[in-house]
C-alpha cells in the first residue's frame, strides 16, 4: 500500500513489509545479476529504503551511524585476526597445527574438517581458513586418491559449523552485543550445536566414499624456517581465546579489560609478530598484505550495518516480526526464518547477523524466548540458503576446481543441512536448559 505524507512534498511512503521485501530484492538483482560488490550493493539499498520511506536526510544520518558502529566494533578484531592468518601461514605456524592434528586424528579429512573449525575464529574469517588449508585439502586428496570436491568440503563446512554458531566470531559477537546476552552461555551453547554439526559436514563429504584409516603426516620440508617450536604456533591461537573465555567468568577488572575480543587478539598478534620478527621486510609485507584484506572485509560489513539501521528506521522489523505471529508459528522459528530470508538474498552470513537483530529486537518481549536461544536461532539461519550471492560460494567453487552444480550440491546443500540440524540441536538445548 501507498500513501502520500503531503501535498507539499509529494514524498511516497510505502508499508515497512513492502519496503522489506523491494530492499531484498534490489540487494539480489545487484549481487547476483549486476555482480555490484557487496558494499556499493547494501549502501544503495540503504539509500533506496529511505525514499521508499520517504525519509531520505533521515536515511543518509542513518546509514552513517550504522557504518561507524560496525566499524568501531569490528576494524580490531577482523585486522588483527588477518594478521594473525597471514603471518601464520607465512612462517610455518600453521604447517605444525595441521600436521599435529592430522597425525593425532588418523583420518585425514576429519582432520581437514577440524582444522578449518579450530582456525575460522581465531582468524575472524571463514574464507581465510578454507584458503589458507585449501591446498593441504588438495595434497590430502592427491596422496589418498580423494576425490579434491570432497576434501575440500569437509573443510569448509568446518569452517561454517565454528564461525557461524561459536563466540567470539565476528557472526555472533555483534548480535551478542546488541542483544546483551550471557557470552558464557552463548559460547557453550554455541560449541554443543557447532561441534556435531561441523561431524555432519564431514560425513556429509565422505558419504559417497568408503574412507579407511590410516596416518598421513606433513613432510617435514613443509615447515618453514620460522616454525622454532610449537610454542609459536599454538599461544598466539590459544591464548586470546582462553583470555575471552576468562573475560566472560570473572568479573575483575584487569582480567574484563584482557578478555576484551580486542584486547586478547591483539596481544595473540603481539605474540605472533614477537616469534616471526626475524622474517624483517617480509613481515613487513605480510602485515600490509593482512591489513589491506581485512579493509575489504570491513567495507562488506559496514554495509551490512548501513541496511540494518535503515530497517529499524521504517520499522520493517515490528511489521515482520507482527506477520509472523500472526501466523502462529513457534517463536523458535521465528528468528531463524527471518535469517534464512535474509541470508538468501544477500549473502554474507556476518551482514545477516548485523541486520537480523534489528528486526527481530522488536518483537523480542513476544517472543519469549531467551536472549541467548534467539541468537543462535538466528545463527542457525545463516546457513540457510548460501548460493551464488555468496562470495565464499565462489572461492569454494574455484579453489575446489568444481562445476557450478557440484558446488551447489556440496557447500549450499551441506550447509542447509547443517543449518537445520543446528536448528534441531538448539530447540534440545532449550527444551533442557530452560
Amino acid at each position: 500500500m501507498l500513501r502520500f505524507k503531503g501535498k507539499e512534498t509529494n514524498i511516497i511512503h510505502m508499508e515497512p513489509l513492502l519496503i522489506f521485501l523491494l530492499a531484498l530484492i534490489l540487494v539480489l538483482i545487484l549481487t547476483t545479476y549486476v555482480r555490484l560488490h557487496p558494499f556499493l550493493s547494501l549502501v544503495l539499498a540503504s539509500l533506496c529504503i529511505g525514499i521508499m520511506a520517504g525519509r531520505p536526510e533521515e536515511a543518509l544520518s542513518t546509514i552513517s551511524s550504522g557504518m561507524g558502529k560496525v566499524f568501531s566494533q569490528f576494524a580490531i578484531i577482523i585486522t588483527a585476526g588477518s594478521i594473525l592468518g597471514i603471518v601464520l601461514e607465512k612462517n610455518g605456524g600453521m604447517a605444525i597445527i595441521a600436521s599435529d592434528l592430522i597425525k593425532v586424528s588418523k583420518r585425514p579429512l576429519l582432520a581437514l574438517n577440524m582444522l578449518g573449525f579450530i582456525f575460522a575464529v581465531p582468524f575472524m574469517c571463514s574464507i581465510l581458513a578454507f584458503v589458507v588449508f585449501s591446498p593441504l585439502a588438495k595434497d590430502v586428496s592427491r596422496r589418498s586418491n580423494i576425490p579434491a570436491g570432497i576434501a575440500a568440503t569437509s573443510l569448509v563446512l568446518g569452517t561454517l559449523a565454528s564461525f557461524g554458531l561459536l563466540y567470539p566470531s565476528p557472526a555472533v559477537i555483534s548480535a551478542a552485543t546488541e542483544m546483551h546476552v550471557d557470552i558464557a552461555k552463548v559460547f557453550f551453547m554455541g560449541l554443543v550445536i557447532a561441534f556435531p554439526i561441523s561431524i555432519l559436514g564431514y560425513r556429509y563429504a565422505t558419504r559417497s566414499i568408503k574412507m579407511k584409516e590410516h596416518d598421513y603426516v606433513l613432510e617435514a620440508t613443509s615447515l618453514s624456517k620460522g616454525s622454532k617450536s610449537r610454542a609459536s604456533a599454538y599461544i598466539p591461537i590459544c591464548l586470546p581465546i582462553l583470555l575471552i573465555l576468562a573475560g566472560a567468568f570473572f568479573t575483575h577488572p584487569l582480567i574484563a579489560f584482557i578478555g576484551d575480543p580486542n584486547v586478547a587478539l591483539l596481544i595473540g598478534v603481539l605474540l605472533c609478530l614477537v616469534w616471526s620478527r626475524s622474517y624483517g621486510k617480509e613481515l613487513h609485507e605480510w602485515i600490509e598484505k593482512a591489513i589491506r584484506r581485512s579493509g575489504i572485509v570491513l567495507l562488506d560489513l559496514c554495509g551490512g550495518g548501513a541496511l540494518g539501521a535503515t530497517f529499524t528506521m521504517t520499522g520493517a522489523g515490528e511489521a515482520l516480526g507482527k506477520m509472523f505471529l500472526d501466523l502462529a508459528l513457534p517463536t523458535l522459528l521465528i528468528p531463524f526464518l527471518v535469517a534464512v530470508a535474509v541470508q538468501t538474498v544477500q549473502g554474507s552470513r556476518v551482514v545477516t547477523m548485523l541486520v537480523v537483530p534489528s528486526l527481530i529486537m522488536p518483537i523480542f518481549p513476544q517472543l519469549g524466548l531467551p536472549a541467548e536461544i534467539s541468537l543462535l536461532s538466528m545463527a542457525c539461519g545463516t546457513f540457510l540458503v548460501s548460493h551464488v550471492n555468496d562470495p565464499f560460494f565462489w572461492i569454494f567453487r574455484d579453489l575446489a576446481e568444481l562445476e557450478t552444480g557440484e558446488a551447489l550440491r556440496y557447500y549450499t546443500f551441506g550447509g542447509i543441512l547443517m543449518g537445520l540440524a543446528g536448528l534441531l540441536l538448539l530447540g534440545c538445548v532449550y527444551v533442557i536448559m530452560f
